[in-house]
């Protein structure tokens, strides 16, 4: 076929999306729990990277890692905005049974994916040294740092394509297939970094070459995955122009929305290391831990795009509503788990990442208080993806930013003063309970918006608006823009 892959049996034009109907619990819980292990994969990787290089004993090393992964995580914030656009769009596409349509914008997304990922570490390159010095960086870890970001920047194109295939999985309905993308690298990090870490001595560079492996890993696996549902097919030039601005409706935003967190994490590096390394180590296992520990949050964000999506555009908008209402039960849930866990283990989890004195108390108090704070993260994470699977991503980056400026910078700075460390994680906490809060009754109100708009405006299924030459919205049908 001279596309590519050949559309496999049954995947023909008019096939639905598999979360039109059915329980819409099952279908978050599902999602979740497989997207909770695939996700956490990915920070799994990170996590272990950290656990291994502590174990080399020196705590300007444990934060070198640390500060290489606030920096990197600016181009990772990008990746999710591009991955977050290609599965809204692809996921609205096939409930609306446009299959041939979906084929078309996951070829896109993908060239589209490459590129910018490709150019943002080519700009990010020369700089690694300036951007580690603005989080904190000094001496050995700057060194070290470095380092570590002219080994592991390059491969953020695997990155990048790597999380495409999950998020177009995802939006497939394939939650099992997507979890496995991340797995497989995971998988290959527990192996592979203590054989170079330790056994070919290569201590942080082994870890960051390790890095690279974990990402080509992920590639290779969602290439594979991705073809059995025949959504793989060459770009064509005139099809990626065209489909750029409508990616760009979505992406824009959704990566001005990731970026807030990373600047938000940036300042209170920058805050912690005020305090000396071991400040700087406690926060770098907080940094690394508590996607681990609530990954199953940003699972469940991950989860309700694609039911959204394709509900939205079947025009289920009883069904989006309860998906809302089920995944803020779940989130209660787990986040009162996790939190008790870490309760339970706030001492043992320092001592297996080498913290001691003022860096095990930080981290203890962090372990104390996270399941509060993370409990309206995961709110707020819920309400962004609402708002990017809705067509009214500005509102998701308005609240990101809000909370990663006016719900961080002041009360972390007066935390800082009034109780030193303590009182930055307290901080942290006040802008979480606020915009979280604040996000959750705002994404209610926009689906109940859409459906009236739905009353007056027939756009029944298959009338997604997502045709050639057009955004990935329908004027009118969602986006920040007045309604004609």
């Amino acid at each position: 076929m001279a596309d590519g892959l050949p559309v496999p049996p049954g995947a023909g034009h008019s096939e639905q999306g598999r979360f039109v109907a059915g329980s819409i619990m099952r279908h978050v819980l599902v999602m979740s729990a497989t997207g909770s292990v695939g996700l956490m994969a990915i920070f799994v990787v990170d996590l272990m990277s950290l656990l291994y290089v502590s174990r080399l004993g020196d705590p300007a090393l444990t934060a070198a890692v640390g500060l290489a992964s606030v920096v990197q995580f600016f181009a990772t914030a990008v990746n999710i905005g591009l991955m977050i656009a290609a599965g809204a769009q692809v996921g609205r596409a096939l409930g609306a049974g446009d299959r041939a349509l979906a084929r078309r914008l996951a070829a896109s997304s993908m060239a589209l994916g490459v590129l910018v990922s490709g150019l943002l570490a080519a700009l990010m390159l020369p700089f690694a040294g300036q951007l580690l010095g603005l989080v904190g960086a000094q001496g050995e870890a700057l060194r070290v740092a470095h380092l570590f970001l002219m080994i592991t920047l390059p491969s953020n194109v695997l990155l990048g394509l790597g999380m495409l295939f999950t998020g177009l999985l995802r939006a497939q309905g394939d939650a099992l297939r997507a979890m496995w993308v991340t797995l497989g690298g995971a998988i290959v990090t527990a192996f592979l970094d203590p054989l170079l870490i330790f056994g070919a001595g290569l201590g942080v560079e082994g870890a960051a070459i390790t890095v690279c492996v974990a990402r080509a890993t992920f590639v290779v696996i969602g290439w594979r995955a991705l073809s059995r549902h025949g959504l793989l097919r060459r770009p064509r030039m005139a099809e990626v122009v065209a489909d750029a601005p409508g990616m760009a409706t979505i992406a824009g935003p959704a990566v001005l929305t990731n970026l807030a967190p990373s600047v938000a994490s940036a300042f209170l590096t920058h805050l912690f290391a005020g305090y000396g390394p071991d400040a700087i180590a406690a926060a770098a296992v907080i940094d690394r831990l508590t996607p681990v520990a609530f990954g199953g949050l940003f699972a469940l964000s991950g989860a309700i795009g694609p039911i959204l999506a394709q509900n939205w555009g079947a025009s289920r908008f009883d069904r989006m509503g309860e998906t809302l209402h089920s995944c803020v039960k779940a989130t209660l849930v787990y986040a009162a788990t996790v939190w008790l866990l870490l309760i339970a283990l706030r001492w043992p989890l320092a001592g297996l990442f080498g913290l001691k004195g003022d860096a095990a108390e930080l981290f203890a108090f962090f372990c104390l208080v996270g399941g509060a704070i993370w409990f309206f993260n995961g709110l707020l994470f819920l309400g962004n993806a609402a708002f990017n699977n809705l067509g009214f991503p500005l509102r998701s980056s308005l609240l990101n930013w809000g909370r990663a400026t006016l719900g961080t910078v002041p009360p972390a700075y007066l935390g800082s003063a009034l109780f030193g460390t303590r009182g930055i994680v307290a901080g942290m906490g006040i802008g979480s309970l606020v915009f979280g809060v604040a996000g959750l009754l705002l994404a209610r109100r926009t689906v109940v918006r859409l459906a009236e708009r739905s009353n007056t405006a027939h756009s029944g299924p298959g009338s997604t608006g997502i045709v050639t030459g057009e955004l990935a919205f329908p004027p009118g049908a969602g986006h920040d823009t007045p309604h004609r």
